[in-house]
C-alpha cells in the first residue's frame, strides 16, 4: 500500500503518544489515537492503563465537538467487543468520525467481528496498515501473547569485549557505566518481568528493581528466580523486599516442602515445574507466565540461564552492552554458556542490529527472528 504523507505523519504522533502507555497498559496494548480535522489536530489520547478508557475515547473526548467529519488515526484496530470497557467502534460511529486509519489489525483470533469491518458497514471510509510495520514492533509482547500464549523474551547482558560478564573470581560490579545502567532501569520500568538464575541471586544478592524517579511512579517488575532445590535464603534481599514488589520463586517439583513453607512465609509465592535434562523446564515456565497474563519478561542473566534461552531458541530479542574493558581470562565467566556451535554455519543468526552509544560503553539491540510477531 502506498501511504499518504499526510496519514504517515498523523500515524506516527499517534505512535508516540502510545509509547506514553508503556509498562503500564500491559497485558493489554500500547494504544496512540489522534483526531484530525481538515490538517489539524483537534484530539489526542492514549491508552494509560489497563482498565482505562482506550485511546480512541480518550482522544474522542478531548476533541469535545469537533469530531463530526474528522479522521481519527488510531495504532491498533479498534475493538468491537466488550472486555474491560465498552467497544470504541459505538463511540467512534456515534461522534460522527467520517475516516478512520489503522496501523495494524487487531492480532487476537479470539476477538470475533473485527472492527474495521463493522466501521466500514456504518458507512465509515477505513483504511488499513499506516506504518504497519512500527506499529506491529511497538506491541510484540501483546502480539506474541495473544498469538502463542507466551511472553517476548528479552535477553540482557553486560559484558567485555572479550564477552565476558564476571572476573574468574565472580566479580562483575560495574562493567557497564552508569548512563548504561540507568538504561536498564528504564527498561525493566517498560517489563511486566525480570528473571535471573539462582546462581547470579546468590552472588550479586540483586534487588532487581527499576530505580527510576518518574511520574507516575515506575510499576515494578514481577521478580523471578530459576532455583531449582529452593536455595535462596529468606535474608536476601530479594525475599525481604517480597511483600512490596512481588517474587516468584520457580523450582523443581520435588524442591523441599520445608523450603518453601519459609519462603511463603515472607510472601514470596513458589511455583514448581517439571525438568527437561535435569533443569527446570523452561518452555513450561514461558507458558506458565502467559496463562498468569505477563506478556514481557527480562531476562539477565546468568551466562547458563542466557545460553539455556537462546539454545532452545525461547529468546526474541536482546540488549547486549559491550565496556571498554578487557579481561583476557580463560577462566572468566562467558555471557552464554551451554550447547556450544563448533561451525560458523551453526552459529545462531540475529537480525535488524540497532547500535547505540552510553559514553564509552556501546548497546547493540536485535533480535532473534526474522519475522515479527
Amino acid at each position: 500500500m502506498k501511504e499518504n504523507p499526510n496519514d504517515r505523519f498523523f500515524m506516527k504522533k499517534a505512535l508516540r503518544l502510545a509509547a506514553k502507555g508503556r509498562g503500564r497498559a500491559s497485558p493489554n496494548p500500547m494504544v496512540g489515537a489522534v483526531v484530525v480535522q481538515g490538517d489539524s489536530i483537534v484530539g489526542t489520547g492514549f491508552h494509560a492503563f489497563v482498565g482505562g478508557p482506550h485511546a480512541e475515547i480518550n482522544a474522542l473526548k478531548d476533541a469535545g465537538n469537533k469530531t463530526s467529519g474528522a479522521t481519527l488515526y488510531v495504532t491498533l484496530e479498534p475493538c468491537n467487543h466488550f472486555g474491560r470497557t465498552p467497544p470504541c467502534t459505538s463511540s467512534i460511529i456515534r461522534a460522527g468520525i467520517s475516516r478512520v486509519v489503522v496501523g495494524m489489525a487487531d492480532p487476537n483470533p479470539h476477538v470475533e467481528g473485527g472492527g474495521a469491518p463493522f466501521l466500514s458497514k456504518h458507512g465509515i471510509r477505513v483504511e488499513m496498515g499506516v506504518l504497519e510495520r512500527e506499529c506491529r514492533l511497538l506491541n510484540q509482547p501483546f502480539v506474541k501473547h495473544v498469538i502463542t500464549g507466551l511472553p517476548l523474551v528479552t535477553l540482557k547482558a553486560a559484558m567485555t569485549l572479550d564477552g565476558r560478564i564476571a572476573a574468574a573470581s565472580g566479580d562483575s560490579r560495574w562493567i557497564s557505566n552508569d548512563r548504561s545502567r540507568r538504561f536498564v532501569h528504564r527498561l525493566r520500568c517498560s517489563l511486566d518481568a525480570i528473571l535471573v538464575g539462582i546462581e547470579t541471586a546468590l552472588i550479586d544478592d540483586p534487588q532487581l528493581t527499576a530505580r527510576i524517579a518518574s511520574r507516575p511512579p515506575c510499576r515494578q517488575p514481577i521478580r523471578i528466580v530459576l532455583d531449582s532445590m529452593l536455595r535462596l535464603p529468606v535474608t536476601s534481599r530479594l525475599v525481604q523486599t517480597a511483600r512490596t514488589v512481588p517474587v516468584w520463586i520457580v523450582c523443581h517439583k520435588d524442591a523441599p516442602a520445608e523450603s518453601e513453607d519459609r519462603l511463603r512465609d515472607e510472601a514470596v509465592e513458589v511455583i514448581r515445574l517439571p525438568r527437561e535434562n535435569r533443569r527446570l523446564s523452561l518452555r513450561s515456565l514461558l507458558e506458565e507466565l502467559g496463562r498468569r497474563n505477563v506478556t514481557s519478561l527480562l531476562v539477565e542473566g546468568g551466562s547458563k540461564v542466557l545460553g539455556d534461552f537462546i539454545e532452545k531458541q525461547l529468546a526474541d530479542d536482546f540488549y547486549f552492552f559491550y565496556a571498554p574493558r578487557i579481561l583476557a581470562d580463560p577462566r572468566a565467566i562467558p555471557a552464554f554458556t551451554g550447547g556450544p556451535k563448533t561451525t560458523i554455519a551453526q552459529a545462531w543468526d540475529v537480525y535488524d542490529i540497532g547500535v547505540r552509544r552510553f559514553e564509552q560503553d556501546v548497546m547493540l539491540h536485535g533480535r532473534f527472528r526474522e519475522e515479527l510477531y
